[in-house]
């Protein structure tokens, strides 16, 4: 049941000190990276069991007397310990800035009646509480998880992903080192391959008509929209339907059995929408090329997931989010090294997963050496 249901008996509660159930609710607020961690474990939580779960920030703002600061404080986290349930969790979402409490088992109401409910009563409670100059000082923000759809243009809400935003000082330096090997790779690759991309633009040109380049809106890091380039390998005005629907098989797991002997091949072959010239380009990669640039722009890196299109992503379970959420996208990755066409989306999403949590200069550097075997082989393209 959602606390708000039982705002006046949680409050009540709070007087004498008690939760509801009987148990005392006076536990100090966990630390910045104890609360972290349980955001973390909330949300992989309701990716599984699809039940939603409420982030309320409460960032304190800077005042002019240190002393009122601290008071101000105490203050709040002794209204939130008394306001909350014993289920409920109170933290630090940034020590000594932000404090934070995760509302889970909000029962069966809708997110619009169980957001409207939380925001307006701990609104209150605070305002009640603190008066004047120091309700003025907390401003509250609420994240429900998981977000309905991503707004167009926009990213997702990554206060529930704080994880993602927290970065050692060594991990900022080899995420450094990493943009500059590929600003540095990807300035000499076009330099030194600009007779060979010439030449494609030569040949899409004089086999079909329509523009060399092929532009497309694609998911890119924390789900942030951007323009993906590539060497046209299809006709001009072709119908994305066939694409739309093999990507919903492919993520529901409905792809068609493969032939008796045959490997399962997890992308469309055979595509009519593709050009002779554009079947040579898909099979050695090399429409992938003019990526070079969304890297060098800093928009993908050379080695990461592949960013999906918006109606592929719209269809993504929650768990399946974290592929292109954590780390830039790239043009090639353990997905193109370890299996390419031929492993399930599921699969595929877990390569992506495992490159995430166990990024390094080195596993980067090994996948970038395992390419050019991918590529030649041509094994999984199409």
């Amino acid at each position: 049941m959602i606390p708000t249901v039982q705002s006046a008996r949680t409050v009540e509660s709070g007087r004498n000190g008690r939760s509801p159930n009987g148990a005392r609710n006076f536990q100090a607020p966990l630390s910045e990276d104890q609360f972290v961690a349980a955001v973390s474990r909330e949300r992989q939580r309701s990716e599984r069991s699809k039940k939603p779960f409420l982030l309320m920030l409460a960032e304190i703002r800077e005042l002019d007397s240190t002393k009122f600061r601290d008071a101000l404080i105490s203050k709040v986290i002794h209204v939130l310990r008394h306001s909350i349930r014993a289920t409920d969790v109170v933290g630090w979402y940034r020590s000594d800035q932000v404090l934070g409490v995760i509302f889970a088992e909000l029962g069966n109401a809708g997110k619009d009646v169980a957001l409207g409910t939380l925001k307006s009563r701990m609104s209150d409670v605070l305002h009640q509480s603190l008066e004047g100059v120091g309700s003025a000082a907390i401003k509250l923000s609420f994240h429900w998880f998981p977000e309905d759809t991503v707004p167009p243009g926009g990213s997702v809400d990554l206060s529930v992903y704080p994880e993602c935003q927290r970065q050692t000082p060594p991990k900022k330096m080899a995420l450094s080192v990493k943009r500059a090997m590929d600003l540095l790779a990807s300035s000499l690759a076009l330099l030194f391959l600009s007779w060979l991309l010439f030449a494609i633009v030569l040949l899409i040109k004089a086999t079909s008509k329509g523009p060399a380049l092929f532009r497309q809106t694609r998911i890119g890091e924390h789900g942030k929209p951007f323009t993906f380039l590539k060497f046209r390998s299809m006709y001009v005005d072709n119908d994305a339907t066939i694409h739309k629907e093999y990507v919903a098989r492919l993520i529901a797991g409905k792809t068609d059995s493969p032939a008796q002997g045959k490997p399962e091949v997890f992308k469309i072959t055979n595509d009519p929408r593709v050009t002779p010239i554009g079947r040579i380009l898909r099979k050695t990669s090399l429409d992938e090329l003019p990526q070079l640039i969304n890297v060098l722009k800093g928009q993908m890196s050379l080695i990461g997931p592949r960013p999906p299109v918006p109606y592929e992503f719209e269809r993504y379970d929650l768990w399946h989010r974290r592929r292109v959420l954590e780390v830039k996208p790239g043009i090639t990755g353990l997905w193109q090294v370890r299996g390419r066409s031929r492993t399930s989306f599921d699969e595929m999403v877990r390569l992506d997963l495992h490159y995430t949590r166990n990024w390094s200069l080195w596993l980067d550097f090994k996948i970038l050496l395992d390419t050019p075997r991918a590529v030649f082989s041509g094994d999984g393209a199409y």
